[in-house]
């Protein structure tokens, strides 16, 4: 067998991972952790699933991590079969717990119109104070992801004191047209990020995202190094990265690459 079979081979196996044992108790998982950090700065994720807050987590991930920020998920929905979203509920508790993150279910049927929905995540904004808020880009495919897309939007808009806030579009169900970060998703965060995304166990057993989620960054890693610097430029030493438009920028990044992040350069709150 030559070398460029095993390669080939090596992926392949990897996708064949037998699946990890069923978490025993979710429920025992549940936490809703806070940074430590007095007066660190706050981003909200606006998720569409259950399991979009593991799959575009890596920014999130290293801005904790890194420097201190209080992540905060938001699941808009919890799917669209309701014999799963009692379960979709507790694993999705049991993923923010290894993350370290709070969240906060809202559950909604995104098939169905509701006037309520935008003043409640702007309501969320005020709350909360963020200094950043993630949400899909708004050609991201999935109906829901288009949704969510417009009501953080449509939210945001309707917070006059939020001006300032920064907006992180993600990706996963369509590439957006113009990223401005590809951000390193170091070995270690990933691994727990695919840790925390093997708890959405209903999710990963008809498709396998967690297995196929350093694949991805891969790829976006070869796509990003030209879509974020310009045809022809290398690629960057990392091999794991995921894409993001943010406007403005985030303190320590621009429109470039982002492999090691400063250690104090954030804000100190919100708006």
């Amino acid at each position: 067998m030559n070398a460029w079979r095993k390669l080939v081979q090596a992926y392949e196996q990897a996708l064949r991972v037998p699946l990890p044992a069923p978490i025993s108790n979710l429920k025992s998982q549940i936490q809703n952790p806070k940074s430590k950090i007095p007066n660190s700065p706050t981003a909200l994720l606006f998720s569409p699933h259950p399991d979009d807050e593991c799959i575009t987590g890596a920014l999130p991930l290293r801005l904790q991590r890194e420097m201190g920020w209080r992540i905060v998920n938001i699941a808009i929905t919890l799917g669209s079969d309701p014999a799963r979203r009692e379960a979709r509920r507790a694993e999705l508790h049991a993923a923010c717990s290894i993350l370290g993150w709070e969240t906060i279910v809202l559950g909604w049927d995104l098939r169905t119109a509701d006037d309520a929905r935008v003043p409640a995540l702007a309501a969320l904004i005020r709350e909360y104070r963020p200094a950043a808020i993630f949400y899909p880009h708004a050609a991201d495919a999935h109906p829901a992801h288009l949704e969510t897309h417009r009501l953080a939007t449509a939210a945001a808009a309707a917070v006059p004191e939020a001006a300032s806030l920064i907006h992180v579009q993600t990706e996963f169900w369509h590439p957006m047209a113009e990223p401005n970060l590809l951000a390193e998703c170091p070995p270690d965060d990933l691994a727990l990020l695919i840790e925390a995304l093997s708890c959405h166990a209903g999710e990963v057993a008809r498709n396998p995202y967690h297995l196929r989620l350093p694949a991805w960054m891969i790829d976006n890693v070869r796509r990003g190094a030209e879509r974020v610097h310009g045809p022809g430029s290398p690629a960057p030493g990392f091999p794991f990265g995921t894409l993001y438009h943010v406007h403005p920028a985030l303190p320590g990044f621009g429109k470039t690459q982002a492999g090691a992040l400063p250690e104090a350069n954030s804000p100190k709150s919100g708006f």
